[in-house]
């Protein structure tokens, strides 16, 4: 009986996670480890075959199915478009205080990336030196940068109501045509304190929404799962790079055990042909990768 009714409320809070209220970020904490929830299917089924009980374990099918349902595409082989790609970007929180920076940003040069965006760059000189024979062109602002294979022909900084400005657009003399980059890092998020996050990315929804770029894409450390209610307003109006193109979760935090993906390449206007992530070292991050025609 108690494996049955914990497979129904299994069910229940993957199927209804988001009518949770978002009581102090709750709900959204709550949303970020829905995916991880399918961890408890086989414990109850393990559960349901000590007790004998076919009863329990139709019961666990129920949270099979949903949790199927819900996350199980992302395992099948990606669904990106044919042809070969003529953009490549990479994208990687470096973390404050990295040793070594240059060998965080060789496995994203390796990569064969024509972007690379960056996220908590406190020591530029030394990613500088490590990129700019490969990467001639560059924009910064605060801790965010931006190198690419092509000319950057214009860049600002973008106000996501942070308090200090830690976003940058850029436009790219692409292949095809410019390209809007947004290399983003958006406020934290802890448990229990999801605002400052929250406002900034409707903040970046914003901007976004009033950027009528054809083609553009946003890179970077977003601190939101994409499974996370406050992430909808991005999703109405980008799509998700490893959601199209990408195969599993694509979880980059943290680096040595990822349970989650903060880390994003958004897009429109392009066709993505694959997309996954990069372990790289000294961060607690891993990279995100993206190719797009």
């Amino acid at each position: 009986m108690i494996v049955c009714l914990l497979a129904v409320l299994l069910a229940a809070l993957l199927a209804g996670h988001r009518a949770v209220p978002n009581v102090h970020g709750f709900g959204s904490l709550l949303d970020s480890a829905t995916p991880l929830l399918g961890l408890g299917v086989p414990l109850l089924g393990l559960a349901a075959l000590l007790r004998r009980s076919r009863r329990a374990l139709a019961a666990v099918l129920l949270p099979t199915v949903v949790w199927a349902a819900l996350y199980g595409g992302a395992w099948l082989p990606p669904a990106g478009g044919a042809g070969p790609a003529a953009i490549r970007v990479a994208s990687q929180n470096l973390r404050s205080g990295n040793p070594d920076p240059a060998a965080t940003v060789d496995p994203l040069a390796g990569s064969g990336a024509d972007l690379i965006a960056l996220q908590e760059v406190d020591d530029d000189d030394r990613v500088d030196a490590a990129l700019r024979q490969r990467y001639p062109h560059r924009a910064a602002v605060s801790t965010v940068a931006l190198w690419s294979r092509w000319p950057i022909r214009d860049s600002t900084g973008v106000d996501t109501a942070l308090g200090w400005t830690r976003a940058l657009r850029a436009v790219v003399a692409a292949p095809g045509g410019d390209l809007v980059v947004y290399v983003v890092h958006l406020g934290s998020a802890r448990a229990g304190h999801t605002a400052t996050r929250d406002e900034t990315l409707a903040a970046l929804a914003s901007t976004v929404r009033h950027d009528h770029a054809p083609r553009l894409v946003v890179l970077g450390d977003l601190n939101t799962a994409p499974t996370d209610r406050v992430f909808v307003p991005l999703t109405r109006l980008l799509r998700d790079a490893q959601a199209d193109a990408g195969q599993g979760f694509g979880f980059t935090w943290p680096a040595e055990l990822p349970v989650t993906r903060p880390d994003h390449v958004l897009y429109r206007g392009l066709t993505p042909t694959a997309a996954g992530v990069l372990r790289t070292p000294d961060s607690d991050h891993r990279a995100v990768t993206a190719s797009f025609r």
